[in-house]
């Protein structure tokens, strides 16, 4: 006789979907047709900077590889040049 199996708690194959799992954000340079970011534009990269000044990742800014690398560019180009700051003000 085969011995049974405890059924184990937190298996991931079990579950049917991660919570937040859904549609996959598209890139904004992208939807816009910008074929180069703008290191001149601070504003719009802001929104790719966190609070404590960090670049953020493809996960969390949807967007693509060529345009992430081109946004990580134009943050340390802006940066060198006084118009976004490397850390945040708030310690």
């Amino acid at each position: 006789m085969a011995k049974q199996r405890k059924p184990q708690r937190g298996r991931r194959r079990d579950r049917k979907a991660a919570p937040g799992a859904g549609r996959r954000k598209s890139c904004p340079y992208c939807r816009d047709h910008i074929e180069r970011v703008d290191y001149r534009d601070p504003e719009a990269l802001r929104r790719f900077i966190s609070d404590k000044g960090k670049i953020r990742s493809r996960r969390i800014t949807g967007a693509c590889r060529k345009h992430q690398s081109q946004i990580a560019v134009a943050v340390k180009r802006a940066r060198e040049l006084a118009m976004l700051p490397y850390v945040s003000d708030s310690r």
